[in-house]
């Protein structure tokens, strides 16, 4: 029988929001060092607060919420509040994918055409000017597996789509016939490039194989069975109170940033697959959790090892990727192939993803450990290189170490 344990870094209210399993490996002292420096942060005004989480594939190690909910407000950031994670979404439509694929329903090899006939003939810029383009014809169609990757050729959406985007006043099924009538930038496989209409496409893919929405198949088939009960698309009244506030940096003080129209309120008809949840720092934690224990947790499989392994690699041999130096592309999430800059002190192969707005989630599955971080700042150069998360992710790996 296991031996009762007092979880010695977190409070009894923290400790119930998740489930707490003593990580032998992890220092508590060193782990302790978290909270100060994230209130550090705070109180230089970089942002407004904080929700940090360390754990390994056996359960949480520490969890601290610092900082407030808004700025000026009376109210301190709860450990369960919300957050806008922006591109942390892409990680979870991939799952989404390879859930599929584990029943065969699918296969990263297959070419997108195969499941949305809109895509048969598209076409490749040639030759752009601001005269003329030129189109020919790509040397072979994008597959799944190029979207996955963001290595399609699929462009992002121009600026001058912004505000229909924002308001998607159509499906998905209207909006992948609408990216399927742009030509490709480059030969598929060729080049990486960030796409966000190609993961959106990917849920609309989704929706095919499966037969049902891209957000109910989310939520029964990952949302649920992880126990992500906060992970949402679309907020309700008492939710929407737990919402962290989003800030942006002018003259060394925090204003409020304009409400990012990448949720999805009632009035829009889909959210979108490229960056669209809200969620909290614990539900993330069970999210890294179940991938560095290989598709399950809990008990509950929800992947295959086969599919996490496959996820979590190297898919896109030398091309440069991401936004930080040293990285490769798995399905949905970036791998460190070098360690430098911003993920110096983590191992190769750690695997995770970042959100607009700052938020981080990453796993080292050579430490067996991840972190998660929660916060809401805009305009940071460079989000996924931002002080904050290396610093987390620096106590977390010296914590762990001898």
């Amino acid at each position: 029988m296991r031996a009762p344990f007092r979880p010695l870094l977190l409070t009894a209210a923290l400790a119930a929001l998740v489930s707490l399993v003593p990580a032998a490996e992890l220092d508590k002292g060193k782990l302790g060092a978290i909270r100060p420096r994230m209130e550090r942060f705070v109180k230089d005004k970089q942002i407004a607060g904080a929700v940090t989480v360390v754990g390994t594939s056996k359960g949480t190690s520490s969890l601290e919420a610092v900082g407030g909910l808004k700025v000026g407000a009376a109210k301190a950031l709860p450990a369960d509040a919300l957050f806008r994670i922006a591109s942390m979404t892409k990680p979870i439509t991939a799952a989404g994918i390879l859930v599929l694929v584990d029943e065969g329903k699918l296969a990263v090899t297959d070419l997108v055409e195969k499941h949305l006939p809109e895509f048969k003939g598209q076409l490749l810029v040639a030759e752009r000017t601001p005269d003329k383009l030129v189109l020919k014809k790509p040397s072979r169609p994008i597959t799944l597996r190029d979207l996955l990757t963001h290595t399609s050729g699929l462009s992002s959406y121009p600026p001058g789509l912004a505000d229909l985007y924002a308001k998607r006043n159509y499906t998905l099924a209207e909006s992948a016939v609408a990216v399927s009538q742009r030509p490709l930038e480059f030969e598929p496989g060729t080049r990486w490039s960030y796409s966000n209409s190609g993961i959106d496409v990917l849920g609309r893919v989704i929706e095919v194989a499966s037969g049902q929405s891209y957000e109910t198949f989310l939520a029964k088939r990952l949302f649920e069975p992880l126990a992500m009960k906060d992970t949402t698309f679309r907020l309700t009244k008492g939710k929407r109170k737990r919402l962290a506030g989003l800030y942006g940096s002018s003259g060394g003080k925090l204003v409020a940033a304009p409400d990012a129209l990448i949720g999805a309120p009632a009035t829009v008809r889909h959210p979108i697959p490229a960056g669209g949840l809200y969620s909290t720092a614990a539900d993330q934690a069970r999210f890294y959790r179940m991938l560095l224990n290989g598709g399950a947790l809990d008990g509950r499989r929800v992947l295959s090892e086969a599919s996490v392994k496959a996820m979590t690699s190297v898919q896109t041999g030398e091309l440069a990727c991401g936004f930080t130096p040293g990285l490769g592309f798995g399905y949905g999430v970036g791998v460190v192939r070098k360690p430098e800059g911003a993920t110096a002190m983590l191992s190769p192969g750690t695997f995770g993803h970042g959100g607009a707005f700052g938020t981080q989630g990453w796993a080292d599955p050579k430490r067996d450990l991840f972190v998660v971080l929660m916060i809401q700042r805009t305009g940071l150069p460079n989000a996924d290189a931002s002080e904050m998360r290396r610093e987390l992710q620096r106590l977390a790996v010296e914590a762990i170490e001898p």
